[in-house]
Order: structure tokens, then sequence, then C-alpha cells
């Protein structure tokens, strides 16, 4: 026994330090040199201060921003979850509906039907994005609060329309932080 016990705890040992310590430093380190932004979690800074990460969505509710997909978890990194209501459940009925009922009341004169990813939240509760329906379901409520025309607020989100991951995955998708930054630059 004493002789398969010390090759097994100098195995354990030698992988602890190749799996434990090398590798994560090497992997950092080359994320660090290659994606320096990326692996810092693509925080955005204007003046010096960070306004936040093109990779997690922020709550915005005042008029004069577009409002991104609701959160299950606040918008809390640490919570990252859906909410497990499925489609039948009275609960998601419900919330849903409140959605639909608070976008109505923001914005009554809106005809345009609401689309489901302004109701509903993502799967991680985390989601930056918004689809381009979503976006241009917000323009007229946005252009009213900042006193902006309809045509900028909507030639503002074409220009910030993502196209499709690597040209084939998914649909065309809009970053609600990005688009928010880019009308604040508007003077």
């Amino acid at each position: 026994m004493k002789n398969q016990l010390r090759p097994a705890l100098t195995i354990f040992a030698l992988l602890t330090i190749i799996t434990g310590v090398i590798y994560p430093l090497l992997v950092t380190g080359v994320s660090q040199v290659l994606f320096p932004s990326q692996s810092n979690g693509s925080i955005i800074t204007i003046n010096g201060k960070a306004a936040g990460s093109e990779l997690i969505g922020q709550q915005f509710d005042d008029p004069k921003y577009f409002w991104g997909r609701v959160s299950a978890v606040g918008y809390n990194a640490d919570l990252s979850s859906g909410s497990n209501y499925g489609p039948m459940n009275p609960a998601l009925l419900e919330a849903v509906q409140a959605r639909i009922d608070a976008l109505q009341a923001a914005d009554p004169d809106n005809t345009l039907p609401i689309p489901v990813d302004l109701v509903t939240a993502s799967a991680s509760g985390l989601d930056p994005h918004i689809s381009v329906a979503a976006a241009l379901y917000q323009v007229h409520r946005v252009a009213s609060a900042r006193g902006l025309s309809e045509a900028d607020v909507q030639s503002l989100v074409e220009q910030n329309t993502e196209g499709r991951q690597f040209g084939i995955f998914g649909e065309p998708r809009v970053n609600v932080l990005l688009l928010n930054l880019a009308l604040d630059g508007i003077k």
C-alpha cells in the first residue's frame, strides 16, 4: 500500500500544480496579450469612468433611453438565470401582461405590435441585446422624450444594429448600452 500511496500523492500534487496553477496562469496571460478588452469584461469607459459592459445587460427605465430585455435576476451577474416559468404558468402570463401594460402606458400612441423580447426575460437574465424590432418599437417614445425626430433616432438604431454572428448565426440585434451611449452623444 505504501508503494502505491507515494506515486499517487506525487501525481496528485503534480496535476494540481499543472491544472490549478500553471494552466490558469498561462491562459490568463495569453488572453491578456491577445484579447485584453474581452478578457477584462469588455468594459466601456467614458472619460475614465466605467459606463458598463458590452456583454451584460443593464436596466434603463428612463423614457429617454431604450429599454433592454427584462431580467429575471435584476441584472445581477452573480445570479444569472431565467425565471424557470413554463409557458402556461399563470405567474409568467401575469408578468408578461404587466410588462405589456407598462410599455403601453409609457407610449400610449404606439400602435406597433410589442416584440416578445421586450416582455420576456432571456435565459441568463443578462442579455445586453434586443431585437431590431424591439428597438424600432421604442423609437417613438425615445424621440419624443428627447425632442428628436423619429427619423434621427431610427437612423441611430440602424447604425447600431449588429449583424448575424459570423454572418449566419442568430438574428440581427442591437446592443442597448451602446445605443444609449450613442444617444447621449447627440447634442
